[in-house]
């Protein structure tokens, strides 16, 4: 398959991330079918974590829907720039955006398609492959949460851990580093004003507006 070697970073990560979730939300008390079925129907690793978490507290939609819109935001700024790439695929548009995760952008931003391959299809079957690393390594690790009985005590710092060398990797690479200081100074100043329990909700909501104040000035300075 043409778009298989394109992948194969992103299902390393995957396999990992999947199994960890799976894992995770069977040490929760979920069963097995929650992960799968998560997997198949939301595909957004940080929110599904999250959502593991959530369900442990006393239920709250409200909380639940703006938290998960607010940390998933960031699919709209670059989904917007992917308009352009998806346009003329047909019926393939709608599984396109629904699987459009933070590795499946950077993939077929990036990647052109060989010489006489359909790119509609080229880009559907990454975004597929790519779901379905997903889908099997949560499969797998809630098969391993329900019959393997380990320490899972901090295992959900998995994420914090995986978006903290995110972090470092876009610190190193890009010059301009606003966002991120913006991200950062947003967090602390939340969790000085408002503390550990309540900061989370306000900081995404202040990481969005300054991001979408400063979109055309960032923009700007990044193609400076």
């Amino acid at each position: 398959m043409t778009a298989f070697p394109y992948t194969v970073p992103v299902m390393a990560g995957y396999l990992f991330l999947g199994m960890t979730y799976g894992i995770f939300a069977r040490a929760s008390g979920l069963g097995a079918i929650f992960p799968v079925g998560m997997s198949a129907v939301v595909f957004a690793g940080s929110a599904e974590f999250l959502m593991v978490s959530l369900l442990r507290e006393a239920f709250d939609p409200v909380k639940v829907f703006f938290v998960i819109f607010l940390l998933n935001a960031r699919h709209l700024f670059y989904g917007i720039s992917m308009l352009e790439k998806y346009k003329g695929t047909g019926f393939k548009k709608w599984y396109l955006i629904f699987g459009l995760t933070d590795e499946t952008f950077s993939v077929v931003y990036t990647a052109q398609p060989p010489a006489q391959t359909d790119r509609g299809w080229f880009m559907f079957f990454i975004t597929l492959l790519d779901h379905s690393y997903w889908m099997l390594g949560a499969a797998c690790g809630a098969l391993f949460g329900s019959i393997i009985r380990f320490n899972t005590e901090g295992l959900d710092f998995v994420m914090t851990a995986m978006f903290t060398v995110i972090l470092i990797n876009q610190w190193q690479k890009v010059e301009n580093r606003a966002s991120v200081l913006i991200g950062v100074g947003a967090s602390v100043l939340c969790l000085v004003l408002l503390g550990a329990e309540d900061f989370l909700l306000p900081a995404m909501a202040l990481m969005l507006l300054l991001l979408t104040l400063l979109r055309k000035r960032l923009s700007g300075e990044v193609a400076a």
